[in-house]
């Protein structure tokens, strides 16, 4: 993905203001255009380590085995990862608010990383390392953590982390 100059990026940014502001006009239900702001800087500031994964999963693909420690921090922020396998990897990313439906992150070391408000429902840490990753509001319907350890905790089947 080729990344936009400053000033083509602001264009981008002044563009897609307006067009929010036009649709809070013409909007029946206010809108909220704080948070199309936040959601629009989100996108610009991206990542390029982020956005090259995020290509590839638009192309169809759905494995992921190649992030390493040393490869630097990812931002998910509100991506549709659904399905998607981090299996096996050493990751430190955010994935707030992320669609992360049926995710696999078994034998994980996700420590630190953010699963804020992120749907996870049917996802699999199992035997991960979650020490200090937030899972604050993040929804765990179905979500197996079995033999996945934070702390020197073993969780146990059906146990999930605080929330």
């Amino acid at each position: 993905m080729v990344r936009q100059s400053k000033s083509a990026r602001s264009h981008h940014l002044v563009r897609s203001w307006r067009l929010s502001f036009t649709l809070y006009l013409n909007a029946k239900k206010p809108i909220d255009l704080r948070q199309s702001f936040i959601v629009l800087l989100d996108d610009m500031n991206r990542d390029t380590k982020s956005e090259k994964i995020l290509a590839r999963y638009a192309a169809g693909e759905r494995v992921f085995r190649d992030l390493d420690r040393d490869d630097g921090i990812y931002d998910f922020s509100r991506c549709d990862l659904r399905g998607a396998v981090f299996a096996g990897n050493y990751i430190f990313a955010s994935f707030t608010e992320a669609n992360l439906e049926g995710a696999d992150f078994s034998d994980c070391n996700v420590k630190t990383s953010d699963f804020s408000r992120a749907k996870l429902e049917a996802a699999t840490f199992s035997g991960s390392a979650i020490d200090a990753a937030v899972f604050d509001g993040a929804d765990l319907t179905s979500t197996n953590f079995e033999k996945a350890s934070a702390y020197g905790y073993v969780f146990g089947k059906s146990e999930l982390p605080r929330h």
